[in-house]
């Protein structure tokens, strides 16, 4: 962040400056009063369950300087009405002084937001000073902290958005137009809270609507909600997938022993070999996305594609591990829906193993379509793992959809002891669901 008083902050979001006004913030603005660290500003909301404000002492001691919140605290406190708002406010204001020299960077998609905002965060820190996303922190909290961690040396700004209503993505390219915007694919993340198909892809297409002039859009050739796009911009279109008149086209794809894959990135200037550390295959379609935006930013595909042999993803993303047992981990526990799921199933079958032992829990957030869904991808994962394993009442539709592969666990402790007991030297497993079914406390277990 770049450096602000007290003064200057309130003046900023249009609120009272209760203390020292001359006490300067220095560091990122946290949420959690463990995560503040010196001349951090500690954001302060009172919610139902939990009082932010009663930490303030805590983020104090742990290194934070001042508040943002809605009542005087110990601390030097900027005191405001709406804090969600002044926050907002804040970050607007902090990356538009920092705008001229800064590239910014909004993903979204159903699925495969997070990977390829690692992936693309990956390759612009080799150009330059990078700030992107932590984890998942894609909301209209995650993005303004993001947003506040950019300093005046910062060159690339890679904003992960998400969203689960008409009009979210909107919000947040209010508070930043990107320069450049990636959008993934139209899946059924989120269906029970927008409603339909169409919904979603409008909300979406919020992202591309929303850039700044002259911004180049990012679009998956291989999805035609996503494609269509094209029509909501007047700028440059790159896009990228498998499609023959993709930008950037994904070639000649493999995949190794442990489900890695490699393939052949080509433009219409050149081409490059590249052989990802991840396991799935759909792991080309984000790093043809990541290629793409670099290209957008000015990083040669040669570049692009030796900073992504190396990248990395964010925890529980098809984390492999290898287990004490013999066995090999797929933790991708961090969240689920039909698409997503489809795709670890896919990357579970492409790995070679004694058997394949497939470990689903719920897909949240489907509406009417839920029980529907969850058969089918019971279906999907009989056709490619030798044990289904559906841990929970609500994920019962998936051991319908497997049939005689298929067994009911009743809940995470269940299936810790079932895997432990049952899992040996050779065998592969697949932990995946929503983040309400907590799977990962199945991964860990089993870790």
């Amino acid at each position: 962040m770049i450096p602000l008083s007290l003064g200057e902050i309130a003046e900023i979001v249009g609120g009272k400056a209760e203390g020292d006004s001359s006490v300067t913030v220095t560091a990122p603005a946290v949420l959690d009063s463990r995560q503040a660290e010196p001349g951090s500003l500690f954001v302060a909301f009172a919610g139902e369950h939990a009082d932010g404000h009663n930490y303030a002492e805590r983020a104090g001691r742990a290194g934070a300087v001042a508040v943002l919140g809605s009542r005087p605290t110990p601390l030097p406190t900027v005191v405001v009405e709406d804090v969600q708002t002044a926050l907002q406010m804040l970050a607007a204001h902090v990356v538009a002084q920092l705008r001229d020299g800064l590239t910014v960077v909004g993903v979204t998609g159903s699925q495969g937001k997070t990977g390829t905002k690692d992936l693309l965060a990956a390759v612009l820190s080799g150009t330059g000073p990078t700030v992107a996303t932590v984890g998942s922190l894609n909301n209209e909290l995650g993005v303004p902290l993001t947003m506040l961690r950019a300093q005046a040396a910062t060159r690339f700004l890679v904003l992960e958005m998400g969203a689960r209503h008409v009009g979210d993505i909107a919000e947040l390219t209010g508070l930043v137009a990107p320069d450049i915007a990636i959008v993934l694919n139209v899946g059924l993340a989120h269906l029970g809270e927008f409603g339909s198909r169409a919904a979603i892809a409008r909300t979406k297409g919020e992202l591309v609507q929303g850039l700044a002039p002259g911004g180049t859009a990012v679009l998956n050739a291989d999805d035609p909600a996503v494609a269509a796009m094209r029509a909501l911009t007047d700028g440059p279109v790159l896009t990228f997938g498998r499609a023959a008149h993709a930008d950037v086209r994904a070639l000649d794809l493999a995949l190794d022993r442990l489900g890695r894959p490699s393939c052949t990135l080509r433009t219409l200037a050149t081409s490059a070999h590249l052989a990802l550390p991840l396991v799935g295959a759909h792991q080309t379609l984000n790093a043809s996305a990541a290629a793409a935006a670099a290209l957008a930013a000015g990083v040669p595909l040669d570049l692009a594609t030796a900073a992504l042999t190396t990248a990395s993803l964010s925890p529980w993303r098809m984390e492999p591990r290898d287990l004490a047992c013999g066995a090999t981990l797929l933790n991708d526990s961090y969240n689920a829906n039909p698409d997503s799921t489809r795709a670890a199933l896919d990357a579970l079958a492409a790995i070679r193993g004694r058997r394949r032992i497939a470990v689903l829990g719920e897909m949240l957030e489907l509406g009417d379509d839920s029980e529907a869904e969850h058969r089918a991808v019971g279906a999907y994962a009989a056709a490619r793992a030798d044990v289904v394993a559906a841990v929970g009442e609500a994920a019962r539709p998936i051991a319908a959809g497997a049939g005689e592969r298929a067994m009911i666990l009743p809940d995470n402790d269940a299936a810790v002891d079932w895997l432990r007991d049952h899992i040996a030297a050779g065998d592969v497993v697949l932990v995946k669901a929503s983040r309400g079914a907590h799977l990962d406390e199945v991964a860990a277990a089993l870790a």
